[in-house]
């Protein structure tokens, strides 16, 4: 049986996009705590994500937003990866620069292990992207996008967007670029 080569993109790439959310979900985490949220976006989800992206780009005047939703246009899927953020619990830490997790709640600041473990499952999954030879890019704009426009639960407050596409030439380099 003949299949044309478009589906079997299409098909090759979201499997991939589901082997970086495994990698994702498995890479390590401080202190075992797993807060990591993960969509994978294909399909008509695709252009629904461009459509926001350029739309944050119009209203807040940022082309960068509105080149990168434009780009999304090339993507045979998105891999979306955020955090929710929540206080480990350490009794002896202090990387965030607070004396302890009760000390960083005073401050209202963060728990720098939340962005941390997110950056280790980042890695992770661009990692089984290169042993695909997949094109793709890690963007805060879409992440940015992604929890303005509700792709995750409340919780989530960071996130990215790796959007992936297999071509002749990776789309999401060798942009255009902005002002």
């Amino acid at each position: 049986m003949k299949q044309e080569f478009e589906q079997t993109r299409n098909d090759v790439v979201l499997r991939v996009a589901e082997e970086m959310a495994l990698a994702a979900r498995t890479a390590p985490k401080g202190k075992g705590l797993d807060l990591l949220e993960i969509v994978i976006v294909s399909g008509e989800d695709v252009k629904k994500l461009s459509d926001q992206t350029i739309e944050v780009g119009i209203r807040e005047n940022h082309l960068g937003f509105q080149r990168d939703g434009a780009n999304l246009l090339n993507a045979q899927a998105i891999l979306l990866l955020g955090t929710r953020l929540e206080r480990v619990g350490l009794k002896y830490c202090g990387i965030c620069g607070y004396k302890n997790c009760d000390d960083n709640k005073a401050h209202g600041s963060i728990c720098v292990l939340n962005p941390n473990d997110l950056g280790l499952a980042i890695g992770s999954a661009v990692s089984k992207a290169a042993d695909y030879r997949l094109d793709n890019r890690i963007m805060y704009s879409i992440g940015k996008v992604a929890v303005e426009k509700n792709w995750f639960s409340p919780e989530v407050k960071i996130a990215y967007g790796i959007p992936l596409s297999a071509s002749g030439k990776n789309p999401f380099f060798d942009r255009v670029a902005t002002k």
